[in-house]
This record gives C-alpha cells, sequence and structure tokens, in this order.
C-alpha cells in the first residue's frame, strides 16, 4: 500500500494568465467617451479621403486636387488608414458586446446596430438614383430590383453584385469577424479561452497566406486578423487589467499587422504625375500612434471621460460613415455644377456638413426608434412561446 503526499497549496495566483485585479463589471449600456471620439476620427478619415485624399484624375472635374488643395491633398492622401482603426476599434468594443452574453443575445445586438440604419441609407441611395433617372440623368449605381435585393442582405460583393453603398465591403469584413467571435462564443467565452484564440487564429491566418488558400482567406480574414486580435487584447486589459501576456499578444499582434500593412499602402499607390505615394513608413507610425491613443482611451486614464458630446458624435459615426460617399459626394458635386465660383473647398464642406446632418436625423429617427422596437421584438422572440400559444400535437383535439 503506497501513500501519496498531497499536492502543496497555491499561496497566490498563476502569474502567466489570470488577471491582475478584479474584472470589471460588464456594463453593456456604459459608453467609453474617448472611444468614441476615436471612431469619429476613423470616420473623418475615410471622409477626408474620398473627398480630399482620392487619387482619380478629374474627381471633381475641372478642379484638381493635387492643384487646388495641395496640402489638405497630401494629408488626405493617408486617410484611408480610418478603415485599419475601425478594424481595430471593432476588436475592442465586440469583445465588450460579446462579453456576458449569449450569441443569441450578440446577434440580436449585432442586426438590430447594422441593419435599420443601412436599409435607410440604401433605401435612401436608390431613391436619388430613382429620381436623377427622371431628371433625365444617368444615375451612378444601378437600380435594378435584383441588385437591390442582393445589396439589402449587405452582402453584395460575394453575391456579385455592384454595392449600392461603396463602403458595403467593410461591412462584409465586419461580419465574418462577428461569426468568428459568435465561434468562441458558442465554445464559451473566457479569459483565457480568447486569449488562446487570438494566438490561434493569428497562427491559422499565417498558415492561410502561405497555402494562398482561399477558403481560409475568407473565413480568417488573414490582412486585418492583426487589427481585431490587438483591439480584443486591449479590450482584455481594460477588463481584467494589463499583464505581461496580453502585452505579448498585442506586440505578436501589431508585428503581424505592420508587416502586412505594406499591401495596403502599395494598393494607394498613386501615379507619379499626381504625387507622392504614402509612404509604408508614415503609415505603419499613424497607425500606432492610433493603437496608443485606443490604449489610452480603453484600459488607460482616458478610459474615465464620460462626456456626452463624444458619446453623441460616435452615435452619429455609422451613419456618417454610410453615407458620406454614397450621397454626401454627389451633393458637393451639385454645389460645384450650380455655383463653380464659389470653389472646391465650400463644395467639400457643404457635403460634409449635408453628412453630418443627415446623420443626425438617421441616428434619430432610424436608430433611437426603429432599431430600438426591433431590438425589443427580436430579444422576446429568442423566448419560446409560452403553453398556452403552443399548437395542440396533430392527432389530439
Amino acid at each position: 500500500m503506497s501513500t501519496q503526499l498531497p499536492a502543496p497549496a497555491r499561496t497566490g495566483p498563476a502569474p502567466a494568465l489570470l488577471p491582475l485585479r478584479p474584472p470589471r463589471p460588464a456594463a453593456h449600456g456604459a459608453r467609453l467617451a474617448a472611444v468614441d471620439a476615436l471612431r469619429l476620427l476613423a470616420a473623418l478619415a475615410v471622409a477626408a479621403y474620398h473627398y480630399l485624399g482620392t487619387p482619380t484624375p478629374d474627381f471633381w472635374g475641372r478642379f484638381d486636387l493635387p492643384q487646388a488643395l495641395p496640402v489638405l491633398h497630401r494629408i488626405s492622401s493617408y486617410g484611408w488608414l480610418g478603415v485599419e482603426a475601425f478594424f481595430l476599434l471593432s476588436g475592442f468594443a465586440i469583445c465588450m458586446s460579446c462579453w456576458g452574453r449569449t450569441p443569441a443575445q450578440f446577434a440580436v445586438s449585432r442586426v438590430t446596430r447594422l441593419f435599420p440604419l443601412y436599409w435607410a441609407v440604401v433605401a435612401l441611395i436608390l431613391g436619388s438614383g430613382a429620381v436623377a433617372a427622371l431628371g433625365g440623368l444617368e444615375p451612378s449605381i444601378p437600380t435594378d430590383l435584383r441588385t437591390s435585393l442582393g445589396n439589402l442582405t449587405m452582402m453584395p460583393g460575394p453575391l456579385g453584385l455592384e454595392a449600392t453603398d461603396g463602403v458595403a465591403w467593410t461591412l462584409w469584413v465586419e461580419a465574418r469577424f462577428y461569426l468568428l467571435m459568435a465561434v468562441l462564443m458558442l465554445v464559451g467565452l473566457t479569459y483565457r479561452r480568447t486569449i488562446a484564440f487570438c494566438f490561434l487564429w493569428l497562427t491559422l491566418a499565417a498558415i492561410g497566406r502561405e497555402l494562398h488558400s482561399a477558403v481560409l482567406e475568407e473565413i480568417l480574414l488573414p490582412r486585418y486578423a492583426g487589427l481585431f486580435v490587438a483591439g480584443i487584447a486591449l479590450y482584455l486589459m481594460y477588463r481584467f487589467g494589463p499583464n505581461l501576456m496580453l502585452w505579448l499578444l498585442t506586440g505578436f499582434a501589431w508585428c503581424y499587422t505592420l508587416t502586412l500593412l505594406g499591401e495596403r499602402v502599395a494598393e494607394h499607390a498613386v501615379p507619379a504625375d499626381r504625387g507622392d505615394s504614402p509612404g509604408w513608413a508614415v503609415c505603419a507610425a499613424l497607425l500606432t500612434a492610433f493603437l496608443a491613443a485606443l490604449a489610452l482611451a480603453g484600459p488607460g486614464p482616458l478610459g474615465r471621460l464620460r462626456w456626452r458630446t463624444l458619446v453623441y458624435a460616435g452615435a452619429l459615426t455609422y451613419p456618417f460613415y454610410l453615407v458620406h460617399q454614397s450621397l454626401g459626394i454627389p451633393v458637393a458635386r451639385g454645389v460645384i455644377k450650380v455655383a463653380p465660383g464659389l470653389g472646391l473647398l465650400p463644395a467639400v464642406l457643404a457635403g460634409l456638413l449635408f453628412s453630418l446632418l443627415l446623420s443626425a436625423a438617421l441616428h434619430h429617427v432610424v436608430d433611437r426608434r426603429v432599431a430600438v422596437r426591433l431590438r425589443h421584438r427580436l430579444t422576446a422572440s429568442l423566448d419560446p412561446p409560452p403553453p398556452d400559444r403552443l399548437l395542440p400535437a396533430p392527432g389530439r383535439t
């Protein structure tokens, strides 16, 4: 007969993974004002690129951007980095949205947040195209029924259709990120599992690139995976406190991100006669500065800000992002056509002002009313009906 000594009792937490402080209580209604401010900054950067930084010749007709507004054009040529910033913010915000919810509750929150506003903007774009057609003008986007129905799914690209709203491609990227997070929620969303998921995601994404696998490319989003993972790591710092493991995860994700950033920089190269192309070093520095700002806005000291103005600005970000290109730019072009003597900058400001006002209207009408009611209805639909409403089984009277 053998005896076994009892295992020594632990006198403290394992240093590698366990958090350094108690987790913050889940508060789905709480808003981080500084993060909302960064969301608005990212949206304005994208808008600046579309309005003033675009390399497309003759984008504004007789006004040549590099000559008309050389300084603004040069600065705005880096505005496409706002999309990368959005994906980084999404990693933070979506991980926050997932925590403490079931997959069904998470799905309801995403559907009611994204689709009502998107449907409203698609309807406005199609309506403006129909008005243009009645006026004898050729719409800039297809308005046939098949294309319109396909765009309502928010997946026009995979369905082989032209996007009614030009920014819809980023929403499809976001949707696939949501799907990955939903899978993690089905497994069980915990601190350790989230860290393991992030390291596994980046590793498999790199393998997918090495294999040139179209399937893994679609599912694992290798080009943007590092941005999402870095955002997730910063949220874990916000919720549980920073530690060595989370800083290593952030650094690993950021090395991955900046390495692949060169491909996005190459995509935004401009012809030599149109000016200098954005450089990788500058783009990497700008994006890293945004990462540092998010670290300050979430787990850092700026996370304590509760300014209502910034929260409201953050609420306008999504509708502004949806309308600024497809509806705001036509307004600016209309101003140029009606009053060419005003110049380019006043026309651009008119398009941006129109986009902001329309965004405020959409937020108040669609987001605060329609989306809220839809959220209540869908949430109620998650539960089965009471027994007195169930249909009788076949053969019973």
